[in-house]
């Protein structure tokens, strides 16, 4: 039987949450006021203000500009169902388009996507690169104009996708 997407990297599934985002990936998308996802300890910023797993993100008030790296699974919902709500924001996910996650908090009320080129290698809370890569196709999801024009200004390897919103009833673009 075949490994689905992730299959390769199931010995490590559970042991730990704690994969950080690539820098480069947050540097070419500009300054964020928040990340609700980051690790302890986080080697480096992905946002001016971070809440941890001990601040409990999801309880948290969000304010401005949204990094969210959730965690990857079902536990990834209630975060993207906050990003999508608060509507200014860029999420990182695995590309799992099919999912009942992404038709109700990404098809229908997300700005654009920007689906990256090849898999990702995250790291670990002390900067190192993960030897193995994601195990599945990245994507990035820009709630607001704003982040939409920023994915799409990014520079970042892949495929830009504007999407043109469900929820927009008045015309706006």
């Amino acid at each position: 039987m075949g490994k689905g997407i992730g299959g390769h990297t199931r010995a490590h599934r559970g042991a730990t949450d704690d994969w950080i985002t690539p820098p480069y990936i947050v540097g070419a998308l500009g300054r964020f006021d928040l990340d609700p996802c980051a690790c302890i300890p986080q080697p480096w910023p992905c946002a001016d203000t971070s809440y941890t797993r001990d601040d409990d993100g999801l309880a948290q008030p969000w304010d401005k500009r949204i990094w969210c790296n959730p965690p990857y699974g079902a536990r990834a919902e209630p975060f993207m169902a906050k990003l999508a709500e608060h509507g200014d924001g860029v999420a990182l996910l695995f590309a799992r388009t099919e999912t009942a996650m992404f038709h109700k908090y990404v098809w229908p009320i997300a700005d654009a996507l920007l689906f990256l080129k090849g898999r990702l290698h995250f790291h670990r809370p002390d900067g190192t690169r993960a030897p193995g890569n994601a195990g599945g196709p990245s994507v990035l999801v820009a709630y607001g104009r704003e982040n939409a024009l920023a994915l799409r200004d990014s520079g970042l390897d892949g495929a830009f996708v504007p999407l043109a919103r469900a929820n927009h009833s008045d015309g706006e673009e």
